[in-house]
């Protein structure tokens, strides 16, 4: 959840802002990283898998390096076609190999830069997958522990791959997605549904605050859904993502909300499931 930093004598209440980024590929560009970054306080690059590619990975990870955003690696299945949201059937062994070779690429690269990769945070379907699948989800966390066991994990409240990772010993921290719909069980409404993806800045600043404050979220049919996050994650490929995350950063902001990193935290937001 949001938060309590102490500052002398105030108290105030702070979150993270994570953006998908590092997403074009060649000539095709998508979204628009660097106005993000000036917005944003964590940002996950895509590494080569769903999207990107080697040159746009170290213009990313440059940008995000001289702004002081921290950066996490956004891993996916192979997919470039259907940008990582199509479910891939492979091996837990597969996915292992798979995912350790996009956390060693992009955590070379970062060095090169003077950035450094504090995190994980799966994309598309692998991230959706690994909420239940215990057999992927197990993979991930052995993967992620096999190249680097001092990143953290970054998903969504009592994922399947958050419970592994913290008995494994990893640090793990939850998001809210401040443009996407939710079911009543706390899960994401498909994209292949209508209303799943919200568009209008303002009516997403607003549901923004009320996650952050007041730790819920009101998901579709109308109930309200207790949601305890660290981070808020803005869609960066979204025609209206940098907008969306202005709106979001200074609502929070007219309402004493600081925005930090959650990548530098000590303690695992894991416990509190």
């Amino acid at each position: 959840m949001a938060v309590q930093e102490t500052d002398g004598k105030q108290t105030a209440m702070r979150i993270d802002m994570n953006s998908d980024m590092g997403e074009s590929f060649g000539r095709w560009t998508l979204g628009d990283d660097e106005a993000l970054l000036d917005v944003v306080s964590s940002a996950n690059v895509a590494c080569g898998f769903h999207a990107g590619d080697p040159s746009v990975m170290l213009r990313t990870l440059s940008y995000a390096a001289s702004r002081g955003v921290m950066v996490g690696a956004h891993v996916a299945y192979r997919d470039l076609a259907g940008f990582g949201r199509r479910y891939v059937d492979e091996s837990p062994d597969e996915l292992k190999a798979d995912v350790m070779y996009q956390i060693a690429a992009l955590e070379g690269m970062a060095r090169s830069v003077g950035a450094q990769v504090r995190y994980v945070k799966p994309h598309g379907a692998l991230y959706n997958r690994i909420v239940r699948d215990e057999s992927q989800a197990a993979a991930v966390v052995e993967a992620i522990r096999s190249v680097d066991a001092s990143l953290a994990i970054l998903t969504q409240p009592s994922a399947v791959v958050g419970r592994l990772a913290a008995q494994a010993g990893l640090r793990v921290f939850h998001e809210a997605f401040a443009d996407r719909a939710y079911n009543a069980d706390g899960t994401l409404v498909s994209r292949r549904l209508p209303d799943a993806v919200i568009a209008d800045p303002a009516e997403v600043a607003a549901r923004v605050l009320r996650m952050v404050c007041e730790h819920e979220v009101v998901a579709i049919g109308g109930t309200v859904v207790p949601l305890n996050a660290d981070s808020v994650c803005v869609h960066g490929d979204s025609p209206s993502a940098v907008a969306m995350a202005r709106a979001v950063r200074a609502r929070l902001e007219s309402e004493g909300v600081a925005i930090r990193a959650f990548a530098g935290d000590a303690a695992a937001s894991a416990a509190r499931d």
